[in-house]
């Protein structure tokens, strides 16, 4: 038993702690849970808990359902949600095979096998995700009513007494008791819509913050009698909910994307890195947008970028060279801006790092940047810059991931396969809905 084995078995007797839930997530993003009592965990370190992995969206058929939980004691925290006495605790889960192999089906296995190939070419990843979601009043109103958010403010708005206020200090006090660093938070554009950025860290640790940021902002909203919400696109007419995410490629201590002199002082590594996003933009967008609604929030004009493009402080491009502290080399980085705070993080970190990494292999040449507001610009005058939307809707991300061999590479084959199968059957269903929009414009004339 190694040295964190035995710090998490103690603390489990010192903090009094009664349940341990053991978490990880299936091929879409949703978290599972099993809790195991404390004398459970030292047979679980050493040869994992068993369950039906069949019974998990995309893990295994009927025939290959035996599979193993190990969890990872570097991510034991408290629940503080669940009080100080007889507590519980939780821990990621890595998902092997009854011989000790990775499962294939594990996103988690997914994006530690992509980093490991970052690691084999001399670089960590690093993550900043700016997490955005809506608050409502309830969980829906009555039939065919848009849910009703729980303010009016819009952006970096500070109201007396806002509901918005209280929620965000108690989300970010329990996520900070967790060990997740919160950088900044405020209210965002939309009515009831937040944001709470979280600080950089590795990308593993930061998609394991994700996921448990989500299971936190939840749990607070609805100890404050509302519902929070991370549908990428839940109101008409207002901004939806993006996860903008800061990227660095490190060669030990020393921030490979940083050339003093250079422009925007990015290196010919971070220059290739972002060639390699826009190359395979289009490719990673069905798992960056994952859900039918998420094409609602890229639509075009919605503050969300459509088009594949670079620039450095242009918020319609989809990647940004940000240069807030432009002296400072430990701070260059890239944003990616299409993201949904709703993406499995796993999968979606595994494919962002894996286009970069490509650009940065293969040499790719980075465009020119693109200053000029994206959203503002004719068909005619993107055409001429040689500016590519990027899909439209998830059947057109579906049909060229399909393509990819990036993207069929990164995940494997399993997940690959599993993963457009899932988002097929989910078109369908979209496509046989008949909308309120339909009805209320088509019904009265037709």
């Amino acid at each position: 038993m190694d040295k964190q084995q035995e710090f998490v078995l103690r603390a489990l007797e010192e903090r009094d702690v009664r349940f341990v839930r053991l978490w990880f997530t299936d091929v879409l993003g949703f978290l599972k849970s099993v809790a195991v009592a404390p004398a459970e965990l030292e047979n679980a370190f050493a040869e994992g808990l068993g369950f039906d992995g069949s019974a998990i969206e995309g893990f295994a058929r009927v025939t290959e359902a035996d599979m193993l939980a190990k969890p990872d004691p570097s991510t034991f925290q408290i629940l503080p949600w669940r009080g100080e006495t007889m507590g519980t605790a939780r821990m990621f889960c890595d998902i092997n095979m009854p011989d000790g192999s990775a499962s294939f089906a594990d996103p988690r296995h997914v994006l530690k096998r992509t980093l490991s190939k970052a690691a084999d070419l001399g670089f960590t990843f690093y993550t900043h995700p700016e997490i955005e979601f809506y608050l409502f009043k309830s969980l829906s109103g009555a039939p065919g009513t848009t849910p009703e958010p729980v303010d009016s403010s819009g952006y970096f708005d500070h109201t007396p007494q806002g509901i918005g206020n209280d929620f965000r200090r108690e989300a970010i006090t329990m996520l900070e008791s967790m060990g997740i660093s919160v950088e900044f938070s405020h209210h965002e554009g939309g009515p009831g819509q937040q944001e709470i950025d979280l600080r950089y860290a590795d990308a593993l640790s930061t998609a394991d913050n994700i996921m448990t940021f989500r299971v936190v902002v939840k749990e607070v909203a609805l100890s404050q009698g509302i519902y929070a919400s991370f549908m990428p696109k839940p109101l008409s007419g207002h901004p939806g909910s993006g996860m903008h995410t800061h990227m660095s490629l490190f060669e030990g201590d020393r921030n490979a994307f940083f050339e003093g002199g250079a422009q925007y002082q990015l290196s010919k590594t971070g220059r290739a890195f972002i060639a390699g996003l826009l190359h395979h933009a289009a490719e990673i967008t069905a798992v960056t947008n994952q859900w039918v609604n998420s094409y609602k929030r890229l639509a075009v004009g919605d503050e969300a970028p459509s088009f594949i493009s670079w620039g450095h402080n242009n918020r319609s491009a989809l990647v940004r060279v940000p240069m807030y502290k432009p002296h400072k080399g430990q701070s260059s980085r890239v944003e990616f801006r299409s993201l949904d705070s709703a993406t499995n993080p796993y999968l979606a970190f595994a494919l962002m790092l894996a286009a970069g990494l490509k650009g940065i292999e293969e040499g790719y040449e980075l465009p020119a940047e693109v200053e000029e507001d994206i959203w503002s610009l004719t068909p005619r005058e993107r055409k001429a810059l040689g500016i590519k939307p990027l899909p439209s809707s998830l059947a057109e991300a579906i049909g060229v991931m399909e393509d990819s061999e990036l993207v069929a590479e990164t995940l494997g084959e399993h997940v690959f396969d599993f993963f457009l199968r899932n988002k097929r059957a989910e078109w369908q269903e979209y496509r046989r809905q008949v909308t309120p929009f339909e009805l209320n414009t088509l019904l009265p004339v037709l």
